[in-house]
């Protein structure tokens, strides 16, 4: 049972699809605990500097997950996952 519905934009699965298997696994664990427990992943989440929304980053090992929590529907909607070595790609 978790206490946020995870989202994802298309762009978001796209990026998803394109990491390898390993690396998705993690990733798909570290998703589901930030569903669970936003607070226990607090060491690993920024919030974005500059963003016209609030926007935060997740980091999971070398790879970073761009995403918006709101509160009001409990949603947590994951707009881009990327290598840190591509970490400011464009958001739209």
């Amino acid at each position: 049972m978790s206490l946020y519905k995870l989202k994802f934009l298309e762009k978001a699965v796209d990026d998803l699809k394109r990491i390898d298997r390993a690396h998705q696994k993690i990733i798909k664990a570290k998703l589901l605990i930030l569903a669970e427990n936003p607070g226990a992943l607090k060491n690993n989440i920024k919030r974005l500097a500059g963003s016209k929304e609030d926007l935060y980053r997740l980091r999971v090992g070398d790879y970073r997950i761009v995403f918006k929590k709101e509160e009001k529907k409990l949603v947590v909607l994951i707009i881009r996952i990327g290598h840190r070595k591509e970490n400011y790609w464009s958001l739209e």
